[in-house]
């Protein structure tokens, strides 16, 4: 195995470095549950790279200004990252017309224009992953894959509303930022043990 990159080991604040992934679509139903209006919705994955700790946000669309508002919010909960890193469009091409709508959004020149000028304003970096290489947001993707278990766990074949989804996915958050990062021990005098949680707070 190779050495790890050094915005991975480096101590640093949490979210300094971020990995940002998106989940979807998502159906949720509009309004309460008699109401028979079913849209479509994303949910928005950010990684701290050497916490681990994961910040999810919920997405109403791909359009330039609600995923400008998810990194807005993200900002002001977890403070300014240094560095953001994603997937490379390549890594959607070919799967389907939803992923394609993903790529899209993120290469779209005009959206890609006005993020780089929102992230340059507040002094960030945005980097995609090499082209065929989805190990290098190996972080976001294991994150990806626990949020995707723990819906089809708790939601089954139920269609959320906004409020039951924004509960939800905050209460998923919870549990995986205190999840064990390490081995616990077996001293019964020490039953503490470290969590991305414990350094994200």
């Amino acid at each position: 195995m190779g050495e790890l990159p050094p915005s991975r080991v480096r101590p640093s604040r949490p979210f300094l470095t971020t990995g940002v992934d998106y989940v979807g679509p998502i159906l949720r139903r509009l309004g309460p549950t008699r109401n028979k209006t079913i849209i479509k919705g994303y949910i928005a994955i950010f990684v701290c790279l050497v916490t681990k700790a994961v910040h999810i946000e919920v997405v109403t669309s791909l359009t330039t200004e609600a995923f400008l508002a998810v990194l807005r919010r993200f900002i002001a909960r977890r403070g300014k990252p240094r560095t953001m890193y994603s997937d490379n469009g390549t890594n959607f091409q070919g799967a389907s017309n939803e992923l394609h709508e993903i790529n899209n959004m993120l290469h779209t020149s005009s959206l890609m224009a006005r993020i780089l000028d929102f992230l340059t304003s507040e002094g960030c970096d945005w980097k995609f992953i090499p082209p065929h290489a989805p190990h290098f947001g190996g972080l976001w993707e294991a994150a990806v894959k626990s949020v995707k278990y723990h819906l089809r766990r708790t939601l089954s074949s139920h269609i959320a509303t906004f409020e039951e989804l924004l509960t939800l996915l905050a209460e998923i958050e919870a549990c995986l930022n205190f999840r064990p990062l390490c081995a616990l021990s077996d001293d019964p005098f020490n039953p503490t043990y470290l969590s991305p949680g414990h350094v994200s707070w």
